[in-house]
């Protein structure tokens, strides 16, 4: 492992460690919330939503969306992978090297158009 990568798994350590803490105090100050919102409201009378059986649980909604989360990241990986095997023949230091003196199969490149760099000539106006 180079120093620059650990380096940059260290910075990413931190980086998580400070989220989690931030997520755990907001869990705590959510839980404190709710405790004394409780505490001072009165009871409520249960009510009837119209189909309220029929719509998801807070965790299946997580669930659901953390689910879709983890394909789309998988996906990405996989494309990202996929175009650095398509860049790889233009990357310095990945294409095959050739032993000195093996000749090139395949047609030679095309020698510059005489017309100044590759544009088509105007056809004249007569």
């Amino acid at each position: 492992m180079t120093q620059t990568h650990a380096i940059g798994r260290d910075m990413q350590e931190e980086f998580l460690g400070a989220v989690r803490k931030s997520q755990d105090f907001v869990v705590e100050a959510i839980g404190t919330w709710a405790d004394a919102v409780q505490a001072v409201t009165p009871k409520l009378p249960a009510m009837r939503v119209p189909l309220a059986r029929k719509l998801p649980q807070l965790e299946e909604v997580v669930d659901t969306a953390f689910e879709f989360a983890e394909k789309l990241l998988v996906g990405q990986r996989k494309f990202a992978e996929e175009v650095i095997k398509a860049i790889a023949p233009v990357m310095p230091g990945t294409a095959k090297e050739e032993p000195s003196g093996a000749k090139r199969s395949g047609t030679p490149p095309a020698a510059p158009a005489p017309n100044g760099g590759g544009k088509a000539a105007r056809p004249s106006a007569k």
